[in-house]
């Protein structure tokens, strides 16, 4: 049997047409709040009426089920639902649970209470209390030159008497020294280029630099240069074997190894190497650098103010250059006089050159420093940073003195 169409009738249709309604009921619909049934027994029985006002309490909790009650005392209709003599909105967030202590029902009480004291009598930590017998302790003051001046005084002695010692008394022990430090100095340069990237191959690179060594003792410059072409050929034939990835690099930065530290402390045993006085042409090379080091310290922390290249080390200035200048060349021209019978004018002279050697040398490899972002090359020398640290100076004094004690003392034999 089909259901008569609802819209069957005759009459006109339009908007202000009030629906016509459905022949049967809709069952799925349940009815809203606003669509309350009207009091009364329903079908079975029961108040229709009774059912909206449970319902009624169950939306609508009372915020104050076991008080306290708000100012005023208690509705006139005791605590209950909004159905009592209570206006619709004096409690806005009766829906919202209020947080309560579990065991009385009320809500929490903040207090602000002040931080507890430590116990009297009882330090904190890491502090103690000063008196005429225990003056407060200070935070030691870094020296003026940046460096802890005691450790690097006791290394640079030590370091001195490794040199000096096998020097004047087993002069093949000199040599191994420097194959050590040379061997050292390569191990530090490429540590530290690694920061930039580029992985020099240390293997070839530390035994090409040791033969270099014993090629400047045993054969003379030929076979110095010699060595450097053949260091680096090597080099360049052993790092084939990690594919071309960064070849160049890696190869250049090689190739800046050996040519500024095997290659220019050759030049040391170069010196070492000439009969007679070989002993005595390293030691005035040193000595010179060191009264560099020293007079050019002293002067600038005394007087100085105007900084020498502040991109590069902003703790040299003009001031210890002109220190540095000086005491080598007082030195040296006294030096010379002494144990090469050279005129004291020439012995200054070979004392300024010393001097402008080592200060290029410290500034070059502090450029290298501030280009890879490294304070030392290592830690290696407590108060120096690196075993590089101290043959900056070296490494570019050794060939000047190389070349200048020719001139002024000749090879005899």
């Amino acid at each position: 049997m089909s259901h008569p169409d609802p819209y069957g009738s005759t009459e006109p249709r339009g908007w202000d047409r009030p629906a016509p309604a459905l022949p049967w009921p809709e069952t799925d619909l349940e009815p809203g709040p606003w669509q309350r049934p009207a009091p009364g027994p329903d079908a079975f029985g029961a108040d229709a009426g009774a059912y909206a006002r449970q319902a009624e309490r169950e939306t609508y909790a009372d915020p104050y089920p076991g008080g306290p009650w708000p100012a005023g005392g208690p509705p006139p209709g005791g605590r209950g639902p909004r159905g009592d003599d209570r206006p619709d909105d004096e409690f806005p967030t009766a829906q919202i649970a209020p947080v309560r202590d579990e065991p009385t029902g009320h809500l929490p009480e903040v207090r602000d209470e002040p931080a507890p004291e430590p116990p009297s009598g009882r330090r904190s930590k890491g502090r103690r209390r000063a008196s005429a017998e225990r003056p407060p302790t200070t935070a030691p003051r870094a020296s003026k030159a940046g460096r802890n001046l005691p450790a690097a005084i006791g290394v640079g002695v030590g370091l001195g008497a490794a040199i000096v010692v096998p020097l004047f008394f087993f002069l093949p022990a000199f040599l191994a020294v420097l194959a050590a430090a040379v061997a050292i100095g390569i191990w530090e340069m490429a540590r530290a280029v690694r920061r930039s990237g580029a992985h020099p191959p240390l293997v070839p690179l530390v035994a090409g630099g040791v033969i270099m060594i014993g090629l400047a003792w045993f054969a003379g410059p030929d076979a110095l240069c010699l060595g450097l072409l053949v260091t680096v050929l090597g080099t360049m034939i052993w790092r084939l074997g990690d594919g071309p990835g960064n070849y160049q690099r890696d190869l250049t930065a090689a190739t800046l190894i050996v040519v500024y530290v095997p290659f220019l402390a050759g030049f040391a045993a170069l010196l070492a190497a000439a009969p007679d006085d070989g002993h005595l042409r390293v030691l005035v090379t040193l000595v010179a650098v060191v009264l560099s080091d020293t007079g050019g310290y002293a002067a600038g922390v005394a007087f100085g103010k105007r900084p020498m290249a502040p991109k590069i080390s902003p703790k040299k200035s003009w001031e210890g250059f002109a220190g540095s200048v000086t005491a080598a060349a007082v030195g040296s021209a006294l030096l010379l006089w002494l144990l090469f019978d050279v005129a004291p004018w020439w012995g200054a002279l070979f004392g300024v050159a010393i001097s402008c050697a080592a200060v290029l040398g410290d500034l070059a490899e502090s450029m290298i420093k501030r280009d890879l972002g490294v304070k030392d090359m290592s830690n290696l020398l407590p108060g120096h940073g690196g075993l590089m640290d101290r043959l900056d100076s070296i490494l570019f004094a050794v060939p000047t003195a190389y070349l200048l004690l020719a001139v002024f003392v000749p090879v005899v034999g």
